[in-house]
């Protein structure tokens, strides 16, 4: 369970790929709120300016501070992404 952003963004770097590696994020961020931390990646400018976009997708990933479970979000901007894990998220009981 993490404690801290740091915690949570070694918690959510197994759910993307190594930071830096082709094809890969340049960069995790942690949003920290109220019941969890959001970890979202960044990505590097494509190298040809004139390129199409890339496609649209990815994930972030919420980890609840109350019991460490792991939520994978639509890539979303970190107030929508937050909202849509308040509308998902149910603690575990047992």
């Amino acid at each position: 369970m993490p404690t801290t952003p740091e915690e949570a963004r070694e918690i959510g770097r197994r759910y993307f790929r190594e930071v830096g590696s082709p094809g890969g994020p340049s960069g995790l961020f942690v949003h920290e709120f109220d019941v969890g931390y959001l970890v979202r990646a960044s990505w590097p400018a494509p190298a040809d300016p004139q390129a199409p976009p890339a496609g649209p997708g990815g994930s972030n990933v919420a980890i609840s501070k109350v019991d460490g479970e792991v939520t994978q979000l639509p890539n979303h901007p970190p107030e929508e992404a937050v909202r849509i894990y308040h509308r998902w998220y149910r603690p575990s009981t047992s």
